[in-house]
């Protein structure tokens, strides 16, 4: 009974929220990390698209510029995404921490096994892309495990399960 009376006043918070979704607490903590994100990468999350691609290897942080005319987002991306290649590589994974408010998952067992995971940097039309593969399973598990905490935060909608 406790818990149907917990389940139904929840809904009622989150229906309060329809009127003005602004009022979320979940708005404010994504908006918040738009904010360190757009201050940590150098560009804006307005004028670019993240997507975050999981293959049987590992997979790729994909950034472009939502306008082929937008330079100075296309070098402030390409800038960004060499930056974390060389970061990520050596085990430092401070600017997600910084962006999203704390280690995203998986990191941990990406910095311990560091010496088993490429990071390739690409360049793309409008952008850039941060390709990460790995033979090692444990690897590949922490690279998916990251890669859909960033689908989750970035709300990106690409498909988490794959």
């Amino acid at each position: 009974m406790k818990q149907t009376v917990m389940i139904i006043a929840a809904l009622f918070a989150l229906a309060a929220f329809a009127d003005d979704p602004k009022q979320c607490p979940m708005h404010a903590a994504h908006m918040a990390a738009d904010q360190r994100g757009d201050k940590v990468m150098g560009f804006s999350h307005e004028t670019t698209k993240h997507s975050f691609k999981v293959a049987d290897d590992g997979g790729a942080i994909e950034v472009r510029a939502l306008r082929a005319d937008d330079e100075a987002s296309i070098r402030a991306i390409r800038t960004h995404l060499q930056s974390i290649a060389k970061s990520f590589a050596a085990g430092d994974f401070a600017k997600p921490e910084e962006i999203h408010g704390r280690a995203p998952s998986g990191v941990e067992v990406m910095i311990a096994r560091k010496a088993s995971i490429q990071y390739k940097y690409e360049e793309l039309e409008n952008g850039g892309r941060v390709r990460i593969s790995s033979k090692d399973a444990a690897a590949v598990e922490a690279v998916h495990r990251f890669l859909k905490f960033q689908i989750d935060e970035h709300r990106t909608g690409e498909e988490a399960a794959n």
